[in-house]
């Protein structure tokens, strides 16, 4: 493992342009004065395949990367563990420039610090399960016994104990990539590459993948790059999510950065038909949690509301959120002892939400509450509140475009 710095991203590309053909750097200098793509192809017979990335992953992540075919995603997930090589740029792994390592090298970096998950699963017929998931060990030089018990490991993982002695052909689609996705983490690799890992599945199946990797991620904390051309799969997964269109980077950012801001009326056009509702959850849209009250006593309390805006408060101690405090019940609390602490019983009825709720999930309780609901984390502290107004404005459609990208149609 590399000593390289803490603030350093665990992969970083720099200034990579992919191009195919004879003659591929004479055409760095076109595509830097801002010839097209097609027109490129016209001049010279020169595909153009990747133009000015630049990113950068955090270990840790789920990075996806999506466009729709031809835009270059593919392209780019083979530069990392250097299946293509770049006509210019650096691909560096924590601080080690991949475009420098020798035949050898190249060879140890592939095997122990990139797994990879292909679309068509990628197993080899005449291997049983157990051997599929074991083969970047028996690659590695592991010993028999030491694979044999990592692999068994990871097909319990996956849910595929009991099927170890079966053959890929005996397996459905979705078995057959949970194998796959078994073979990959069994290396211990850093970094999973996962190339459209789950297009190939049924929709009920592919929504199955999808739950298992989320789970897998929860525990594992893997490094994951993610391809694929479908944005409610890439919300569903991403921390990052980066765009490419022709071969250029055309918007990065986290899920809700695309969604409720497409840089480009290309990124508009990918997010103008996703469920907000299901893919937007709690934090993205709170409020910040105004309408504190710290005070020990009734009257102290009843003071602290009347200085605020509305007619509710969350109250709030050193052990952190307690309740919700309405100002009617609070003077009607006042009038018989005012010195009295502020308890339990003053509380109203209500549960507070989770930041990490979906909208859709909550959408009955926000709306059928007269003030904003109050947003705790799991420590129990108060992180925001979420007022009806702001999931109507994040939900609203509008037929006609607006220069607002805030509010574009969902």
């Amino acid at each position: 493992m590399s000593t390289a710095s803490t603030n350093e991203p665990l992969l970083r590309v720099e200034n990579l342009y992919k191009v195919f053909g004879d003659n591929p750097k004479s055409i760095i200098p076109m595509i830097e004065a801002g010839k097209s793509k097609d027109d490129i192809l016209a001049e010279t017979g020169h595909t153009v395949g990747l133009k000015e990335i630049n990113l950068q992953i955090e270990k840790g992540q789920i990075y996806v990367i999506m466009g729709l075919s031809g835009s270059g995603k593919s392209t780019l997930i083979r530069h990392f563990n250097r299946l293509i090589d770049p006509t210019v740029g650096k691909i560096i792994v924590e601080g080690t420039d991949v475009m420098e390592l020798n035949e050898k090298e190249l060879e140890q970096f592939r095997r122990h610090r990139m797994s990879m998950v292909f679309q068509r699963f990628g197993l080899m017929p005449h291997r049983t399960v157990i051997e599929n998931v074991a083969y970047g060990l028996t690659v590695q030089g592991v010993d028999k016994a030491e694979r044999q018990n990592k692999a068994q490991e990871w097909l319990d993982t996956v849910g595929l104990g009991g099927y170890e002695n079966q053959y890929p052909s005996q397996l459905s689609g979705g078995q057959q990539q949970r194998v796959g996705l078994a073979r990959a983490l069994c290396t211990d690799a850093d970094i999973l590459l996962m190339d459209e890992a789950f297009s190939a599945l049924d929709p009920l199946i592919r929504s199955e993948m999808q739950d298992q990797l989320i789970e897998l991620q929860e525990k594992l904390h893997k490094t994951i790059i993610f391809i694929t051309h479908d944005l409610d799969e890439a919300l569903r997964l991403g921390d990052r999510i980066a765009i490419l269109k022709d071969g250029e980077l055309v918007q990065e950012g986290a899920p809700e950065d695309i969604l409720l801001s497409p840089a480009t009326d290309y990124v508009e056009a990918f997010v103008k038909d996703v469920n907000r509702a299901r893919a937007l959850t709690v934090e993205t849209v709170m409020r910040p949690p105004a309408h504190r009250i710290t005070a020990l006593t009734i009257d102290d309390a009843l003071s602290q509301m009347k200085k605020l805006s509305g007619n509710y408060g969350y109250y709030v101690t050193k052990d952190g959120y307690q309740g919700v405090l309405l100002q009617e019940k609070l003077e009607k609390a006042a009038k018989l002892d005012g010195s009295s602490p502020v308890g339990d019983a003053l509380f109203e009825e209500v549960d507070p939400l989770s930041p990490d709720s979906v909208l859709e999930e909550i959408i009955p309780e926000t709306m059928e509450s007269n003030y904003p609901l109050p947003v705790v984390d799991e420590e129990g502290d108060l992180q925001g509140s979420l007022p009806r107004s702001s999931i109507a404005e994040v939900l609203s459609v509008k037929d006609d475009s607006t220069d607002d990208p805030d509010k574009k149609a969902s």
